[in-house]
């Protein structure tokens, strides 16, 4: 891979603009199928006039604008017009709280926000005395604004700010990740040769816009090529395929839990053109052999943060093996590492860290917060927080969170293993394991277990033996629970901590 010199974000725009002006840019289809699409020439205009309208609301260099949009195309254009003033966008959940909006808001200081026709009383709540402009996502109007266009662009810094973006908050109270223009640019340089995508692919978007993964993989990837991007306004298993078919796209990005869902609602159809996918979190063989058959070729797993830009793991194309997280990805570095700094031996687990330049190829740091970004690394290497082993040919292989290892007794178990065996079992779809406290042995794993849809429900009595057969006593799952599905973010993170609260989870199928 060719080294990349720090370049912005706003620059590799322009770049593409001049190479790729009348290719198509991007596709957009609505909830009713109603499709619409832009050249990048007829895009930028757009995003000229959208730039106007920031302008309007007095956006300069260095301001910021909040987002409360799903995946439309006024998103990429606002996104788009930020990144060229050399202003930040800080793109929240459209369906959080007014709370967790009004925490982003307040923490930001954003000129303007946008947010959805439909969700504008929530968004009223949150924002306070902010302006804010309400958006029709489902619109597929050619013309996103009536503003007239911006004469004339400033040229931000490599280092200037891009976005904020918050971590999913799975665990506790958001971080704000400090995203720069270069490391915008760095993560669609990396994540484009990862995928060997040139400007003839075309990337299926189906995640969440506001989250890393879209923009880092996707449209970050898609951009810096010239390819274009068919954008869906939300994931939907059953049409994925057929969509997937009627945008001709090559290349894709999933999670685990998305893939599951494709199999369990979806159906395999002709004519698909996928050559490439990526994908997050394990899944087993056998859903792997299943999705490769349907799609046509052989996903591929990666593993990455919000804050190490592209993903710093990418599993090799011939061959890959959906057990691993793959290889350090060209032009990435990562090690893993024993508590004392020192990497561990082949087949030994440690925790995952990763390198690189600050704000060009890994996050510009914490929001406000220089203590806690202090504390996210050692010796210059970006501490994870997950846990990993590496055989002798460098590949890596998840091994949990720290916080995904119980003392059982004094002895280490991993939830992921305890998952991986439960999910092995041809009537469980998926599974999650917690720790419940234990007045014996400190703590003890129980799962929670969603059934594959139209097969019969396992009985307890099969699953506990066979776990039994699988793993050791300190392993065994104390308790088991049905569910109808597992609670989420809104990107398919487990809240696992709303598991043993009891909170937002459906009603067990059986207990």
């Amino acid at each position: 891979m060719p080294e990349f010199s720090p370049v912005s974000f706003s620059e590799v725009w322009e770049r593409t603009l001049r190479d790729h002006p009348d290719d198509i840019f991007l596709i957009f289809e609505n909830l009713e199928s109603d499709t619409v699409e832009w050249t990048y020439s007829d895009f930028n205009k757009e995003v000229s006039k959208v730039a106007s309208l920031l302008l309007q609301h007095g956006v300069q260099s260095g301001d910021s604008i909040h987002l409360a949009l799903a995946n439309c195309p006024v998103f990429i254009a606002v996104w788009l017009a930020a990144v060229r003033l050399g202003a930040w966008i800080v793109p929240s959940d459209p369906m959080g709280s007014a709370e967790d909006l009004l925490s982003h808001i307040e923490r930001t200081h954003p000129k303007v926000g946008f947010c959805a026709k439909t969700r504008s009383e929530i968004y009223k709540q949150a924002c306070g005395s902010l302006p804010f402009v309400e958006i029709d996502e489902m619109s597929v109007a050619p013309e996103l604004c009536d503003f007239s266009e911006v004469g004339s662009w400033p040229a931000p810094n490599v280092f200037d700010r891009a976005a904020v973006m918050f971590t999913s908050g799975t665990t506790g109270l958001p971080k704000g990740v400090e995203i720069t223009q270069a490391n915008y640019a760095f993560a669609g340089h990396v994540m484009a040769a990862a995928a060997s995508l040139t400007s003839k692919d075309r990337q299926f978007v189906v995640l969440p816009l506001f989250h890393a993964n879209a923009q880092y993989y996707s449209f970050a990837s898609a951009i810096f090529v010239g390819a274009s991007v068919a954008l869906m306004a939300n994931f939907s298993a059953s049409r994925f395929l057929q969509q997937a078919v009627k945008h001709e796209v090559t290349a894709a990005s999933l999670f685990a839990a998305p893939i599951r869902m494709i199999l369990a609602r979806g159906e395999p159809v002709d004519g698909l053109k996928l050559r490439h996918c990526w994908f997050a979190q394990n899944i087993t063989q056998e859903q792997y052999e299943t999705v490769t058959e349907w799609f046509g070729c052989r996903p591929r797993q990666l593993y990455g943060m919000t804050e190490t830009i592209p993903a710093v793991l990418t599993d090799e194309k011939e061959n890959p093996d959906p057990s691993s997280m793959g290889l350090v990805t060209s032009g990435c570095l990562v090690d893993v590492q024993r508590p004392d700094g020192t990497s561990v031996d082949p087949g030994e687990v440690g925790e995952i860290v990763v390198g690189g330049e600050v704000g060009i190829s890994i996050f510009n740091g914490y929001l406000d917060a220089p203590a806690i970004t202090q504390e996210s690394f050692r010796n210059s290497w970006f501490l994870t927080g997950d846990r990993a082993k590496r055989d002798s040919n460098g590949k890596f292989f998840f091994d949990g969170r720290r916080s995904d290892v119980l003392k059982v007794s004094g002895e280490n178990v991993s939830i992921v293993e305890v998952e991986s065996v439960l999910a092995e079992h041809p009537e469980v779809l998926e599974a999650a394991v917690v720790g419940m406290p234990d007045d014996i042995r400190d703590e003890v794993p129980v799962a929670f277990v969603v059934p594959v849809p139209g097969k019969d429900i396992p009985s307890l009595e099969d699953l506990f033996e066979w776990c039994e057969k699988r793993l050791t006593k300190a392993k065994r799952p104390q308790q088991i629970t049905f569910l109808d599905e597992l609670p989420r973010t809104s990107v398919g993170k487990i809240r696992k901590y709303l598991l043993l609260e009891g909170g937002e989870v459906n009603d067990n199928i059986d207990q």
